[in-house]
């Protein structure tokens, strides 16, 4: 008995270190993994950046090139108009001595004709070239500049201008092995996703921060967010599709945008919010999370189309534009859709109204929050804090209530009679102008 006791226990210690060398092994190929990826991230953002870097300098002497043509042309131009401007009026001196020395030329020959002339008509002819010497005004000379008073060109070069460049060629481009921004949490929410980032590097001082996201199936990244919150509610996204994310920063006083952080994917589960189609008093938009109240004299309530909000979950509302607020408008959730009623103000249900009055199964409470206006959020936050059964007292469903508007927010518990896994959602407006999105 002894011995197979011993046999057994032997034999579960065994299998205890096989499991255990499984178990090790499976981390072991999973560290792998891990070292395979980080290398691979390694060899393709190292690969990344020498194109980015080989692209950025050639299309940099492409530009330095053109501009230094583009300056050595201006400046040719500039020399061809200094000589011409002042070649101009030499040429024209030139020509008024020219025409001196025809005309000198010309009355030499007169002259020396007239004295070498025949005895008959000598007299005569001397006569008639002293009278042409005179007209002509021999005595008269064009003024020519000296060399001191014309232009002489030359190129003035700064010899400083090739070292300012090298010093900041020098010091053009940095390589950067980590951003100083890397994503933090992902948080589904119905049709969309709540991302948070954080900053990493202790030394740098962010100014604003840069989202974008794409498709998993996506080429491209688009921008999403851009500002100085460390987190954004990035809407319209469909339920169970990978999408990747990534964010950069740009530092204090600086124009560049950091290095962009680790892509990663996110998804949500959770499908949108959607408004009922077909109630006269409302306009929706094309995804059915917009309603606007128009012109119709119809007024009744606006519900979701069906009970998507759970409890746990946040639920928002923001105002988009603003019209004339009446004390019966309301935002809020109700536990089931009730037909012929103009409020949200009434049995089974919590809201708040556009000037801030808070109601539970349509009595106002004593706590109020802030009106609401274009650009304010309203959020329903909804937690259970008793199940049991039921008493003489009422119910036996209690919800815990955080509604939060305009940083200000009221808690209260609401006691229902029946248990409710999920709510609907509703508004209702008096007057046209209202425009409400929710998510």
């Amino acid at each position: 008995m002894e011995a197979e006791a011993e046999a057994r226990l032997l034999l579960q210690e065994a299998q205890e270190s096989i499991e255990a060398a499984r178990s090790y092994r499976r981390e072991l190929e999973q560290r792998l993994r891990g070292l395979q990826q980080a290398r691979e991230q390694i060899r393709e953002s190292a690969t990344l950046t020498r194109d980015v870097l080989e692209q950025h300098f050639n299309d940099l002497k492409g530009t330095l090139k053109k501009l230094l043509d583009e300056r050595l042309m201006s400046l040719l131009q500039e020399v061809d108009a200094i000589e011409q401007e002042s070649i101009k009026p030499l040429d024209e001196c030139q020509k008024l001595i020219e025409h001196g020395v025809s005309t000198a030329d010309d009355l030499l020959r007169d002259g020396e004709s007239a004295v070498n002339g025949d005895v008959g008509q000598q007299n005569e002819k001397l006569c008639s070239f002293t009278k042409k010497a005179l007209h002509i005004q021999l005595d008269s000379l064009p003024e020519v500049p000296s060399l001191v008073d014309v232009p002489c060109l030359s190129a003035q070069l700064d010899d400083c201008l090739l070292t300012i460049l090298k010093n900041q060629i020098f010091r053009h481009g940095t390589v950067a092995s980590r951003p100083p921004v890397q994503l933090e949490e992902f948080v589904e929410k119905p049709g969309g996703i709540l991302v948070r980032w954080c900053k990493v590097d202790d030394d740098f001082i962010p100014q604003d921060y840069r989202l974008q996201y794409r498709k998993s199936t996506a080429s491209h990244f688009e921008d999403v967010y851009v500002g100085s919150e460390t987190e954004f509610i990035v809407l319209h996204i469909d339920p169970n599709v990978d999408y990747q994310f990534r964010v950069c920063a740009r530092g204090d006083g600086r124009q560049e945008w950091s290095p962009w952080s680790v892509p990663q994917c996110g998804r949500t589960t959770l499908v949108p919010h959607e408004w009922t189609t077909g109630l006269e008093g409302y306009s929706l938009s094309s995804r059915r999370n917009i309603a606007l109240r128009n012109d119709s004299q119809s007024c009744g309530v606006l519900y979701s189309k069906a009970p998507t909000y759970f409890c746990g979950q946040t639920l928002t509302f923001r105002i988009e534009t603003v019209g004339q607020p009446d004390r019966r408008d309301s935002l809020g959730v109700c536990v089931e859709q009730q037909n012929g009623y103009d409020s949200l103000q009434r049995d089974k249900a919590v809201c708040i109204s556009t000037n801030g009055a808070v109601f539970v199964n349509g009595k106002e409470m004593t706590n109020q929050l802030p009106a609401v206006t274009s650009g304010s959020t309203v959020t329903f936050d909804m937690e259970v804090v008793h199940l049991g059964p039921s008493s003489n007292e009422g119910g036996n469903f209690k919800l815990r209530v955080t509604i939060s508007s305009n940083n200000r927010e009221v808690v209260f518990d609401w006691v229902l009679d029946q248990c409710c896994g999920s709510l609907y959602f509703g508004c209702s407006f008096s007057y046209p102008g209202w425009k409400v999105l929710v998510f």
